[in-house]
């Protein structure tokens, strides 16, 4: 089974007037479906909440930033070009965020420390990271890129993160929502 975006974020306990950062947001489907949520809560613009596709890659964010237009939630979908793994890289202030995803990214940093304590720095204390990755070496990932489970929790704990559930997402992922502490 592969993920589906729509019923993902169903975990994540989206409410009116989040502010919401897909880090590594790739293609952005993760950031059309939070949109796509928080435009159905049928606010005045501005107070649905907003959404960060954030990525070092200008061509994806250029996709993105098209098809949230296309699909009228250009007023909730904001794209940030950054480099997720530096020292304020996100260019993001500190403690503006309520979640941040993270699919699919841990295997592809090369500091995944500095990715959390990124991550750690924009949420708002209670704020939540929903990790998503992958549970299984192949389709381009290799064992030695893999970062279990086991392994993703010790680094999230370590940097001032809770675990708070664990969830569904198909047969070659896992899911788990941290709170910062």
């Amino acid at each position: 089974m592969f993920i589906n975006p729509e019923e993902i974020i169903n975990n994540f306990e989206i409410r009116p007037g989040m502010v919401v950062a897909d880090f590594g947001c790739g293609s952005g489907r993760y950031v059309l479906a939070i949109a796509k949520k928080m435009k159905g809560f049928d606010l005045p613009v501005g107070q649905a909440g907003v959404v960060y596709a954030i990525d070092i890659q200008k061509n994806l964010l250029e996709s993105i930033k098209l098809n949230a237009e296309k699909e009228h939630l250009a007023d909730i979908v904001d794209i940030i070009w950054a480099d997720i793994e530096g020292k304020d890289g996100v260019k993001l202030a500190t403690e503006t965020v309520d979640i941040v995803v993270a699919s699919n990214i841990l295997f592809q940093v090369e500091s995944k420390e500095s990715l959390i304590r990124e991550i750690h720095r924009v949420l708002k204390i209670g704020g939540r990271v929903a990790l998503i990755d992958w549970s299984v070496a192949g389709m381009g990932i290799t064992p030695k890129s893999l970062v279990t489970k086991k392994e993703a929790e010790r680094i999230f704990i370590e940097n001032g993160f809770l675990r708070a559930k664990e969830f569904p997402v198909g047969d070659n992922h896992y899911g788990i929502i941290f709170k910062k502490a």
